[in-house]
């Protein structure tokens, strides 16, 4: 047995010698039978390539993470057009601001002003209206083009305009029947003069009056009882010809205290001061002819209107260039000719394809949303999904603006002469009976709101229509070439926007009778506090209770936007994002949000429906969570409240 067991371990022993067998089998270490230094050396040895071997493995592994990363990621979006925003965004905005304390002034202060993003693209429309009339290329006789191009010739023709010098207007004075500071005055007579003011000049010193649809047929008070003092049949029916009225007409009025007293106040002045009726009434004209007429008359009617502002203490007005109020008015005069040009050019097939997809996803986006208020019913939630089924789109400009020789026959009655005052009159009468025409259509041209280069969108209640003109969608707001974050921040919120004013009424006490009631209104309490928890600039107020309304569709049309851009990103692959620019196409989504508001604060009126452009920036950011999520905002940070309200 011994002999037996020294034999086999003998053999092992060989074995080993000879490298037989696999080493990390045996129950012995490989140090075994070295001496105690060497064992301790190789010990330390085999930990350090261990760890050199972890930690090569983790580099190559983070390496790799990076390169997928960066090739996988948002790619850099270096298109002319990207390149062109990236610009805007960098001269408009300032980034030394933290974005979760003033995220207003981070996308809109310029070296201490703000960039109104509005009026710069009104400008810039403007801009290319004037190079279409500059270089108008070539055109048929009598044609539509011919007109508006001759128009604006004669009113950028200062030459001409000053040396006809006062003549012009002391013609269409006598045509009026005189007046005594100007001599050869005959009778006054008040209605016929007033007549003639708005049925042939387009002026109206005491009120105005147009020609609308009517969004219900509420009791309507009569005006010619209850202001005698104006001939009112004869006045509407030579301002609206050949449109037939009678005395049984139903009229909308607006103001009806204002119209009694200005009545009885007009009866007072005939009788003791007729001359300063009269005088009010054709210097008030003087003043709406000015543009026509040549710079004494211009500069005159400026520094007044400055010395007005400055009694009510408003800001002075800027001075524009003559070629900005000739674009002007031959746009006025001349819209179906100029909007097929405009559209033509700003507004292509490959455009408007891309914002009616842009729309789809938003009003998508909506209907989804829908589902998940709290206090909306069952009910009512199936009729507005109904009311945005059934919902009219016009998108860039209407049919009309694309058939320009239906234009032609429609100047055929202006007449344009070497003096620039009675082709302006002349374009004056044209319009009016354009107007009255189309209004009388089965399809009438007016239910258009805005011009195609117009920069508001708007939402017709009597014709459940939403527009957005042409003007509206170019950039800084919206083209097919930016990244999809720009588009839903900007141009998506102005549509979310407009879709909500469809629903103003169910947020009106009383309105919603299926809605759990209690919950609207602490949802819109709840807003109204949010509102007024932020500071505003010295000089700056606002009301919470009259922008409630507009504070909501604010609020809404940013969750609706950022919804329908984070489904977009589940959909299509390829988001962009603007180069060598340090922001996410999360967080450019709520800058391209913020700089559709960046504007200064109106002082224009006294009542208005919105509140100041701060505090839309801020009240809507600041109620998003992913906004302070993308931002990295530490709680209670002004742009990260602990406590957000509910409401869309």
């Amino acid at each position: 047995m011994e002999g037996g067991d020294k034999s086999g371990q003998e053999r092992r022993r060989q074995s080993q010698a000879r490298g037989m067998g696999p080493p990390w089998s045996q129950e012995s270490s490989p140090e075994e039978g070295l001496p105690t230094e060497w064992s301790r050396e190789w010990s330390v040895t085999r930990r350090v390539l261990l760890v050199v071997s972890l930690f090569s493995l983790l580099l190559g592994s983070s390496v790799l993470w990076v390169y997928i990363f960066r090739n996988c990621g948002p790619r850099p979006c270096e298109t002319p057009m990207c390149l062109d925003l990236l610009a805007r965004y960098q001269a408009s905005g300032n980034t030394s601001e933290a974005p979760c304390t003033d995220f207003f002034s981070f996308s809109c202060e310029k070296a201490k002003r703000i960039s109104d993003s509005f009026q710069a693209l009104a400008e810039e429309n403007k801009k290319r209206l004037k190079r279409q009339l500059e270089d108008p290329g070539s055109w048929h006789p009598g044609s539509g083009e011919e007109k508006a191009f001759q128009f604006y010739n004669s009113c950028m023709d200062t030459d001409a305009i000053e040396a006809e010098g006062a003549g012009p207007l002391k013609q269409v004075i006598e045509e009026l029947g005189g007046w005594h500071i100007s001599g050869n005055r005959t009778s006054f007579d008040f209605n016929q003069t007033l007549k003639l003011l708005m049925s042939q000049y387009g002026h109206f010193p005491f009120f105005k009056a147009y020609l609308g649809p009517h969004p219900v047929s509420p009791h309507t008070p009569v005006i010619k009882e209850m202001a005698p003092a104006i001939d009112w049949l004869s006045c509407l029916q030579a301002t609206f010809t050949p449109m037939s009225l009678s005395p049984s007409q139903l009229l909308m009025v607006q103001d009806l205290d204002y119209l009694r007293n200005m009545s009885q106040l007009v009866e007072e002045m005939l009788l003791k001061h007729r001359d300063f009726l009269q005088s009010h009434m054709i210097f008030g004209l003087v003043g709406t002819l000015s543009p026509a007429l040549d710079s004494k008359f211009q500069e005159a009617r400026r520094e007044l209107r400055q010395k007005l502002r400055e009694l009510t203490e408003r800001p002075p007005l800027p001075a524009h260039p003559r070629w900005m109020k000739c674009v002007e008015e031959a746009g006025t005069f001349f819209e179906p000719t100029l909007a097929a040009l405009f559209v033509r050019e700003a507004f292509g097939p490959g455009i408007q394809s891309a914002a009616m997809e842009l729309f789809t996803e938003i009003k998508d986006a909506l209907v989804a949303h829908l589902k998940r208020l709290p206090w909306i019913s069952q009910k009512t939630r199936r009729e507005a999904q109904n009311r945005i089924t059934q919902l009219q789109v016009q998108m860039g400009a209407p049919e009309w603006a694309l058939k320009p020789e239906l234009a032609g026959q429609e100047y055929s009655n202006i007449q344009l002469r070497p003096n620039f005052l009675q082709s302006f009159l002349s374009c004056v009468r044209s319009l009016q009976a354009r107007k009255v025409w189309s209004f009388l259509q089965p399809l009438p041209y007016h239910r258009w709101q805005v011009s195609p280069w117009g920069v508001t969108a708007s939402y017709s209640i009597p014709d459940h229509e939403v527009v957005f003109p042409a003007g509206l969608l170019q950039p800084p707001f919206f083209h097919p070439d930016y990244p999809r974050a720009v588009n839903f921040g900007a141009a998506g919120s102005i549509m979310a926007r407009e879709l909500l004013h469809i629903f103003y009424q169910l947020l009106l006490p009383g309105d919603c009778l299926d809605c759990d009631t209690r919950a609207l209104q602490e949802a819109l309490l709840c807003l109204e506090r949010h509102y007024a928890a932020f500071p505003l600039p010295s000089g700056t107020s606002f009301s919470g209770s009259s922008t409630l309304l507009e504070n909501a569709a604010d609020v809404g049309a940013l969750a609706i936007a950022f919804q329908a851009y984070s489904r977009s990103l589940l959909e299509y692959r390829g988001e962009t994002k603007l180069p060598n620019w340090d922001l996410s196409p999360h967080q450019l989504f709520f800058r391209s949000y913020a700089q559709v508001l960046c504007r200064e604060p109106s002082t224009e009126h006294s009542q208005v429906t919105h509140s100041p452009p701060r505090l839309r920036v801020h009240g809507p950011l600041s109620n998003t969570p992913a906004f302070a999520r993308h931002f990295r905002c530490p709680r209670d940070a002004l742009m990260n409240p602990s406590s957000r309200c509910q409401l869309w």
